[in-house]
């Protein structure tokens, strides 16, 4: 976050340095500081090794490839997807992978860099009004996904790619373990694309804004399984995702969002 004192209650004593620079030695404010969000400047450093994000781009362009050639598979024999699995031991193994990714940018990357995971996530929860802000924020950008979605559905009609609805909860302990994997991918992924690649990306391209399309591609095309057009659409939300945490300085905001619309669409379909 960025601050800015109020000048007129504030004294500063400035002089002149030999290089002619102005060199500020003392500053009191009286007023209170106010807290103001804006788009931040491209960091200057990597958070991870180049070769960690090389390896990481990689892993996710092979899941992109697995995903593709499960709906290939899928649309082929649509019988295998007609019934219900027992989806309890899927649940748990993605619950596992989020967390495995997780760990891989924290203890894999940042600790090599001795960037703090915090510096990363961004932001402070000091009272209940910094929750209840970034909840709200969180709604916000809902909201305006559920508009952006029914109009693609609105101008584009119903969707070719193979189903994933049987793959979805029904039962007590799926129901469980679906909101486990909600708060695990609402909190890892953001940490993984808005967090660790839009950072690296910022670096590597010296724009936010580049970096910003590359994470939301990235982030759309790593859930090949869903289908062309499912990617498209979740590249758009990782654009919104990555808007948000440029602005607001935090991936607090896109966490709960992200962990609240998986739990919404998997449980109620919403």
């Amino acid at each position: 976050m960025d601050t800015y004192y109020d000048k007129q209650n504030s004294q500063t004593e400035i002089f002149a340095t030999r290089s002619g620079t102005m060199r500020q030695v003392k500053e009191h404010s009286m007023g209170s500081i106010a807290v103001v969000p804006r788009f931040k400047p491209s960091s200057p450093n990597l958070v991870a090794p180049r070769w960690h994000t090389v390896l990481f781009v990689a892993l996710f362009l092979a899941l992109t490839i697995g995903g593709a050639l499960f709906q290939r598979e899928a649309r082929s024999r649509p019988e295998r997807l007609s019934q219900h699995p027992n989806v309890a031991l899927l649940y748990v193994f993605l619950i596992a992978m989020e967390w495995g990714l997780f760990f891989y940018v924290w203890r894999g990357g940042l600790h090599r860099t001795g960037t703090k995971l915090g510096d990363l996530i961004g932001g402070r929860w000091r009272s209940a009004k910094d929750v209840a802000i970034d909840a709200g924020l969180a709604l916000g950008l809902w909201t305006v996904w559920m508009i952006v979605q029914r109009g693609w559905e609105h101008w584009s009609g119903p969707e070719h790619a193979a189903s994933i609805q049987s793959f979805l909860p029904r039962q007590g302990i799926e129901i469980l373990l679906w909101i486990g994997v909600s708060i695990s991918a609402g909190i890892c992924e953001e940490v993984v694309f808005r967090g660790y690649f839009q950072r690296q990306f910022e670096v590597f391209t010296h724009s936010n804004w580049i970096a910003l399309l590359l994470q939301a591609v990235l982030f759309g095309i790593s859930h090949g399984y869903q289908g062309v057009e499912a990617c498209v659409k979740i590249a758009i939300f990782g654009g919104l995702y990555g808007l948000l945490a440029l602005w607001r300085g935090s991936l607090r905001p896109g966490m709960i969002a992200h962990g609240g619309s998986d739990i919404l669409s998997g449980i109620f379909g919403v």
